[in-house]
């Protein structure tokens, strides 16, 4: 009876854990609109004027749509790295606090590099943003796999080695797009499009091993 106690104990805290960190990616992601500045309104603010307006914003629109497709990819990678827990810890959930301490600062960071797009220093933000982002989910897989938090039974080695080559595969991108924010900091979010090209390798790389990649 000790024995079920305890892993209900480890099933509710999971799964609080889990409840708050979808809600806060949910927030987060709703609220990344703000980012978008509504154009001024004035009698004259009709038709084409109102037409040009809005695409005078081009560049806090592709902001938003970088910010919600990475955000959406983290929630990804979240889910992964959680499908196979059996338990928790105070690490591990702390971990996960300090993660959502920097989704949170997603929308702020995407307002201010749409509003200052080429400006190093506002591209250099947001991609640090994410780049902590990265490293934490990285150290929290790291975590997962040294404390076998997870069910062993499900999640094979090779399983293990393709996750954590997927997580610093990522953090690698990010940290070039981080660098290159400050030479190029209006086109330095382009390189997050190398991400597609590392999934298409990552599933080859999980075809050809025959396992599952659990990010």
């Amino acid at each position: 009876m000790g024995k079920t106690g305890l892993e209900t104990t480890s099933a509710l805290s999971l799964d609080r854990l889990q409840a708050l960190t979808d809600g806060i990616f949910a927030i987060a992601m709703t609220i990344l609109v703000l980012a978008i500045d509504v154009p001024e309104s004035s009698p004259s603010m009709t038709g084409e004027t109102l037409h040009k307006a809005i695409l005078s914003q081009s560049n806090q629109l592709i902001s938003y749509f970088t910010s919600f497709l990475l955000l959406a990819l983290f929630w990804i990678i979240n889910h992964k790295q959680t499908t196979f827990l059996l338990k928790t810890n105070g690490t591990h959930t702390w971990i996960n606090i300090f993660i959502m301490i920097f989704i949170c600062l997603v929308p702020y960071t995407t307002s201010l590099k749409g509003s200052f797009i080429d400006d190093w220093m506002s591209n250099l933000y947001w991609n640090l943003n994410m780049f902590f982002i990265a490293l934490l989910y990285t150290i929290n897989s790291i975590y997962i796999s040294k404390q076998k938090l997870f069910d062993e039974s499900r999640v094979t080695r090779q399983r293990l080695k393709s996750g954590r080559f997927a997580n610093i595969s990522f953090l690698v991108i990010v940290i070039i797009a981080s660098v290159a924010s400050i030479y190029i900091p209006e086109n330095s979010a382009y390189i997050y499009f190398l991400i597609p090209l590392l999934k298409f390798f990552e599933a080859k790389f999980s075809k050809k091993k025959g396992a599952t990649v659990v990010t």
